[in-house]
């Protein structure tokens, strides 16, 4: 495939008017260093500062910059995913715009997507410059759950700091606030060639941090979302049916071994307590009607599946 650029910056941002001249600098450097065609593709998601002039007076000095902006504020998620539907280089970078990501590292994560073949490469921010207890210890916690259920081992899931191949960002939605796990996005997706490189994390220079802690407690509904999402939504019956029947049986099972003993012991002249009293009975019951329940749930997630429009979209690697 051609591509008109060597590599697309993709800059998502909010509120960041002091940064940017700095930032465009030191991407001029990097770029002019490797003799690179490249392109800076800054999305700016709902300012109320001057951010947007800023941009625009940047773009009238050089060809290479462009801009999307928001009418509101929508997300990361939301910039990249338009940043990405414009990219037109080879190879795709993303960072934040606050200056803590150094963009003289992306000519080494570059050469690993090139001339290495990844189709990944994350950032790992190895020493981190936040203070330790509201940002160093649950970023530790949140990427040891997302390494167990994702089963891609970064240390820095959610790092801004990344390079994708062209290929990558063109197959994969993102959306919500799924940003933090475009590298499982892509592994779903078939690009499964994924790595990580230790980058310099540097203080934030300008302005305040845009994320507070509840970043955390979504960022974990967002992964159990994703993770039963990318394995049960073409096929939601085996998960919703197969619960079901577990529940079923349960239930099943637990009537009849209470309906048993009570013959039993009515039959040998034992004192036995009426099914209707026994509190095991109402929770068979429960079981009985949840597992009906799941069952149903499960055909009717199937017939919508069925009937969705990207039901029958896969992602073809190679063609002849």
């Amino acid at each position: 495939m051609d591509y008109s650029k060597d590599i697309s910056f993709v800059i998502p941002l909010l509120n960041e008017e002091e940064s940017l001249p700095e930032l465009v600098s030191r991407i001029r450097a990097v770029a002019a260093g490797q003799s690179w065609s490249y392109e800076v593709i800054f999305v700016d998601d709902g300012s109320t500062d001057k951010s947007w002039s800023v941009i625009e007076g940047l773009a009238k000095e050089d060809a290479n910059i462009h801009g999307i902006r928001f009418r509101r504020n929508y997300g990361k998620s939301a910039a990249l995913h338009c940043g990405f539907a414009q990219a037109q280089g080879r190879v795709v970078a993303t960072l934040d715009a606050d200056l803590q990501d150094a963009p003289e590292e992306i000519p080494e994560m570059y050469r690993m997507i090139v001339n290495d073949g990844y189709d990944v490469v994350s950032g790992w921010k190895k020493h981190r410059k936040d203070n330790t207890f509201t940002k160093n210890l649950p970023s530790k916690l949140y990427n040891a759950t997302a390494r167990r259920v994702t089963g891609i081992k970064l240390h820095d899931m959610n790092c801004g700091l990344k390079v994708y191949a062209n290929e990558v960002v063109k197959n994969i939605e993102v959306y919500g606030e799924m940003h933090r796990y475009i590298p499982y996005l892509a592994k779903n997706a078939g690009f499964g060639k994924i790595t990580e490189k230790p980058v310099h994390h540097e203080k934030r220079k300008y302005g305040k941090s845009k994320f507070g802690m509840n970043r955390f407690v979504n960022g974990f509904l967002d992964l159990m979302s994703l993770s039963f999402t990318s394995k049960f939504a073409k096929k939601p019956m085996h998960f919703f049916g197969f619960t079901g029947i577990l529940m079923f049986l349960a239930g099943f099972i637990m009537t009849v071994w209470i309906i048993v003993t009570k013959l039993i012991h009515q039959a040998n002249g034992l004192p036995f307590r009426p099914v209707t009293e026994q509190p095991l009975f109402y929770l068979a019951l429960l079981a009985v009607l949840l597992g009906t329940l799941l069952f149903l749930a499960g055909f009717i997630c199937e017939l919508i599946s069925r009937t969705s429009q990207d039901r029958n979209q896969y992602n073809i690697k190679d063609r002849f």
